[in-house]
């Protein structure tokens, strides 16, 4: 699976990506996840993704976010904020799995 998460950049993104990856291993699966920021978003969604989440600090840009997912026709949602930590993978994950039914 390959899941697109648009975030602010630093290091609580690195900790969520390598958090949701750590998930889906334990479920057996294999997963790439791919951090950008909002500014890449219209040309990277072209590049056949499964999914798209966005981190909760760029609530703001959802919409934004959103309309470059719709139209290139990849599921997108948010992340809820409590999942946004270190021990948020099995969050994490379950928000996936919603957003890929």
């Amino acid at each position: 699976m390959k899941v697109l998460f648009v975030c602010s950049g630093g290091m609580s993104s690195a900790i969520v990506v390598k958090a949701l990856k750590t998930e889906a291993k334990k479920h057996g699966h294999e997963m790439e996840v791919h951090a950008i920021g909002t500014s890449e978003v219209e040309q990277e969604m072209q590049k056949g993704w499964d999914v798209c989440m966005v981190a909760p600090q760029i609530k703001h840009r959802f919409d934004q976010v959103k309309v470059h997912a719709d139209e290139a026709g990849v599921p997108c949602g948010a992340i809820p904020a409590q999942a946004y930590t270190p021990l948020g993978g099995p969050l994490l994950y379950k928000t996936l799995n919603e957003l890929i039914k």
